[in-house]
């Protein structure tokens, strides 16, 4: 055992082995680790999670916002003990009826003509993936990507995220180029002006840029849904200079926007769409990259150049088979969109009675509440740099407080982050609504 052990000071009195354990040796991610305090998780039912002290917690955040099917969905488990038994891993080269089934599913459930896909194990992966498809394709190197945005913690996957967490990480993959979001509550640019400028950049930087990636819905940077006719005119400018449209719905598909997927919600099928969280329902790592069929046809003869030893893990993609099966066998999109619309009005009651919510904003069960100290200067509690700072600020309170009331709320910057699994009940919501109210105090107290 190594001399140098992580201190304890950070743990509640009476933590259990498994906190000590963690504490001491597993690094907490995005954390100063002397800041860590895991909390050890024993089961989950439905919407609902169980600590080990015994208390029963609503996840009103999907976890990550991944947990998209619950914490029991037995046909997911029990398709991939199924597979685990008959075959655990065989190399890419090989195929299984579960990676097969599973490509021929995306194919229909995705829009447009987005038909073939390759399987990685993680979002981050999956965004890799749609990077190097695009310069493969187009023979163009630059990416322009947005400055509120999460795209990964790989080499790639976090030279094109936006978000200050890839400060540390700089500098990172050349021709990684971020533009202005469509956030017209924190911006100097109204959501359309961004796109203008979108289509400055993409012209002064001339025929060199292979894509422009977006995530339709802005997720851990503030649940961030532009106006309706946005993603179809930036589909239009990035063609117009000859560069391709990914998106990121690593966290906005499989019903999280109650529709397939974010950009179901505008009409638009992307070039190279990027999967993973939902995909599996998070019970296990999974990620997807899908293209056109244009794309697909381009490496019939041009060698495609990518590739992972858990690439299609049977596994993997028995339990993505399973949960895109029961996505639709248990009618759960439009579910999530009936429930999604009774979420988004309890929020604005939420919103109409306290006076630190300055904006609920989202679609289906993917919401946010962007909290602020001044409702008419929009001074938020919570900046950019909080992400890479120690101590904690009046939203982390807020989500605490929730905590206290028996709700699990996330939040990011200065919004919490509402993302349920998908079966929510309006009494869930209910449930969960009362002990925001009571959280919202704690802000509601902070206030200039």
């Amino acid at each position: 055992m190594s001399d140098t052990q992580s201190s304890d000071d950070a743990l509640p009195e009476g933590a259990t082995e498994t906190e000590r354990l963690d504490k001491q040796y597993v690094f907490g991610t995005w954390s100063y680790q002397s800041e860590v305090s895991p909390t050890e998780v024993t089961g989950g039912s439905g919407v609902r999670f169980t600590t080990a002290d015994g208390s029963e917690y609503i996840d009103f955040s999907g976890q990550l916002m991944c947990s998209n099917l619950g914490h029991s969905a037995d046909t997911v488990a029990d398709a991939m003990a199924e597979q685990a038994r008959e075959g655990a891993y065989f190399a890419p080269g090989f195929t299984t009826e579960p990676r097969a089934k599973l490509g021929e599913k995306l194919a229909e459930v995705t829009p447009g003509n987005l038909s073939r896909t390759f399987f990685s194990t993680s979002g981050t992966e999956a965004v890799e993936a749609a990077i190097k498809i695009a310069r493969m394709y187009t023979g163009k190197q630059k990416i322009i990507s947005r400055y509120r945005s999460y795209h990964g913690a790989t080499a790639g996957s976090i030279s094109v995220t936006g978000d200050p967490r890839r400060l540390m990480s700089e500098p990172g993959v050349p021709g990684s180029i971020k533009a202005p979001d469509p956030y017209a509550y924190g911006s100097t640019l109204e959501p359309m002006e961004s796109l203008e400028y979108i289509d400055e950049m993409l012209m002064l930087e001339g025929d060199t840029v292979a894509a422009v990636l977006v995530e339709p819905v802005v997720g851990s940077n503030g649940i961030l849904a532009p106006p309706k006719e946005y993603l179809p005119r930036l589909k239009e400018i990035a063609h117009d200079h000859g560069a391709l449209l990914i998106c990121d719905e690593v966290m906005s598909g499989f019903g999280r926007t109650g529709e397939w997927f974010g950009c179901d919600v505008f009409d638009v099928t992307p070039d190279i769409m990027s999967m993973a969280k939902g995909l599996s329902g998070a019970y296990a790592p999974l990620g997807a990259t899908i293209v056109t069929d244009e794309i697909a046809t381009h490496f019939e003869d041009e060698m495609f150049c990518h590739g992972h030893t858990y690439a299609g893990h049977p596994v993997a993609c028995a339990a993505g088979l399973a949960a895109v099966t029961s996505y639709q066998d248990q009618d759960l999109i439009s579910h999530a969109n009936r429930v999604g619309e009774y979420l988004g009005e309890r929020l604005e009651e939420l919103a109409a009675k306290h006076p630190s919510v300055g904006e609920t904003r989202g679609v289906g069960l993917f919401r946010g509440v962007e909290l602020t100290k001044d409702p008419d200067e929009r001074v938020p509690f919570g900046h950019r740099s909080d992400k890479i700072s120690m101590g904690s600020t009046v939203v982390d309170e807020v989500s605490a407080a929730a905590w206290e009331e028996g709700v699990y709320v996330g939040n990011m910057i200065n919004t919490l982050i509402i993302a349920p699994p998908l079966p929510i009940t309006e009494d869930d919501v209910d449930e969960a609504v009362a002990a925001l109210d009571v959280a919202l105090e704690v802000s509601d107290a902070a206030m200039d």
